[in-house]
């Protein structure tokens, strides 16, 4: 059974920053692009940033671009983010994801999802 768990979420103050990481098991890790999605209290879950199965195509929303860094490790079957100058905005419950894909866009559906790990941005 494909399990994706992520890990690195936290407490931490605006400007500071935070990395995810997100441990696949199950899957044929090097062949599925893989993403982060996020989700707020009373908000939708949207997503953060698409990386491809090479690592050479890579998608973020806009309010991320030039702060959050997504990379994964193939042989390490695992899935990064690395998120700096955080603000209170960034503030969601963080999740992984698996596609079914080696690439994939925003409108992608999404294979697989992890549980999610808090991620809490204070003023």
């Amino acid at each position: 059974q494909v399990q994706l768990v992520e890990s690195g979420g936290g407490l931490v103050q605006a400007g500071n920053s935070l990395r995810l990481s997100c441990a696949a098991s199950d899957l044929t890790f090097n062949r599925n692009a893989m993403g982060w999605f996020r989700q707020a209290p009373g908000k939708e879950r949207e997503f953060v940033a698409i990386i491809s199965w090479s690592g050479r195509t890579i998608y973020y929303r806009d309010s991320v671009k030039g702060r959050f860094t997504i990379s994964r490790d193939n042989a390490k079957r695992t899935l990064y983010l690395q998120m700096g100058s955080l603000k209170p905005e960034d503030t969601a419950v963080y999740y992984c994801a698996a596609y079914s894909t080696t690439i994939a866009g925003v409108s992608t559906p999404v294979l697989y999802w992890g549980r999610g790990t808090q991620v809490t941005i204070s003023s």
